[in-house]
């Protein structure tokens, strides 16, 4: 159950996945929104994990587990760790992904994580960043918790949508000022400027490319 005491935006912007909504989510985020809206190749993101992924990995942010379950660079026995707040998203990606070891944490990432430290090979947060509340520069302590649970030479990687410092077409500017007002995301001011910068403080070896209003990361950990 979701600690009723966490900050009111945190709560709302995980809200909106439910049973019902997280059985059209594939559709109208890899589908219509990827595709028209924030103008970021699935295939991209599918790039990303098969980069990236070890056979110890941390996902945070689970969605419904698409992007781990369609790419290609599964180890024989992966082994996944699952954290979200919202517990319908945990157990939609769980049964999705129940070929693989998978273990399951609801949690806040905007907190530290209650896993032992440099436990996990990899870790990614995927469309996460732009549902919490803030801007990047206050947003960036996930970067820190998902870090701090992955050993030294390991990755951490991801994908979030931005609306300053990018090219963000009509459509796109329209629905994601809908989707702020509605408490969904809260992505007014993140930046790509702010990005890069918090990314570059941590990680020494990173990499950020940008597709549309979508800046993708993947970094090395020192």
């Amino acid at each position: 159950m979701t600690d009723p005491a966490l900050p009111v935006d945190v709560l709302r912007g995980q809200a909106a996945y439910q049973p019902w909504t997280l059985r059209l989510y594939d559709l109208a985020i890899f589908q219509v929104n990827c595709r028209f809206f924030w103008r970021v190749p699935v295939l991209e993101l599918f790039a990303l994990f098969d980069r990236n992924l070890t056979e110890a990995h941390l996902d945070i942010g689970v969605g419904t587990g698409y992007l781990l379950d369609r790419c290609r660079a599964h180890a024989p026995r992966q082994a996944v760790t699952l954290a979200d707040l919202n517990e319908h998203s945990l157990r939609h990606g769980a049964r999705r992904l129940a070929r693989y070891r998978i273990t399951t944490l609801q949690a806040d990432a905007l907190r530290a994580l209650p896993l032992p430290s440099a436990s996990f090979g990899s870790a990614s947060i995927n469309f996460l960043l732009h549902c919490l509340p803030g801007d990047i520069r206050s947003k960036a302590r996930v970067l820190d918790h998902a870090a701090a649970c992955v050993r030294p030479g390991g990755r951490l990687f991801g994908a979030t949508v931005l609306t300053q410092g990018v090219r963000v077409t009509p459509g796109a500017r329209a629905q994601l000022a809908f989707l702020n007002r509605r408490g969904i995301f809260h992505n007014t001011h993140d930046s790509l400027a702010d990005l890069r910068i918090e990314l570059a403080a941590r990680f020494p070896s990173h990499r950020l490319s940008v597709f549309g209003c979508t800046a993708v990361f993947e970094a090395e950990i020192p």
